[in-house]
């Protein structure tokens, strides 16, 4: 048991801060959990699909989710269901911290990042398709990962 206000959270400047709930280096192999806390108009991730579904809710703010191309404004306890295949990525809105519960199953551990306009608004689309993490992050990984004290939820 963990509760959220105690669960380590790990920054970069440019996507979210996510809110892990597996120890250190253990992975859970069959769904990942983890709550991603999102600055306005800050991406969670680049814009991607996988071959296995996914589903959020927004636990406090504002957020704009991508989502097959076209945006989609939510708001606390909206939540979004995503098939296998579904590209999606969300940003931080309004005017203060978005944090979202991302829930996903870990049966494949594979991804496509498609190039996309309306996400590249946002600084969250890749410059050329691949499916290799690596590729897609490459820009995004110069800054490791940092301990962060978050907004929300309040401590």
């Amino acid at each position: 048991m963990m509760n959220i206000a105690d669960a380590p959270a790990l920054g970069r400047a440019n996507r979210a801060t996510m809110i892990d709930f597996e120890p250190d280096g253990q992975s859970w192999p069959d769904t990942g959990v983890n709550v991603q806390v999102m600055q306005p108009g800050q991406p969670n991730c680049k814009y991607h699909s996988e071959p296995v579904q996914e589903d959020f809710l927004v636990l406090h703010g504002e957020c704009i989710a991508i989502v097959d191309g076209d945006e989609r404004r939510l708001r606390q306890w909206d939540f979004l269901h995503c098939p296998a295949g579904v590209e999606h990525v969300f940003v931080g809105a309004g005017d203060g911290p978005c944090a979202v519960l991302m829930i996903g199953s870990r049966r494949l551990d594979e991804a496509h990042y498609p190039v996309n306009d309306v996400a590249a608004k946002y600084g969250a689309s890749v410059e050329m398709a691949t499916d290799d993490p690596a590729e897609a992050y490459a820009e995004w990984r110069r800054e490791p990962a940092q301990p962060v004290t978050v907004e929300w939820p309040p401590r």
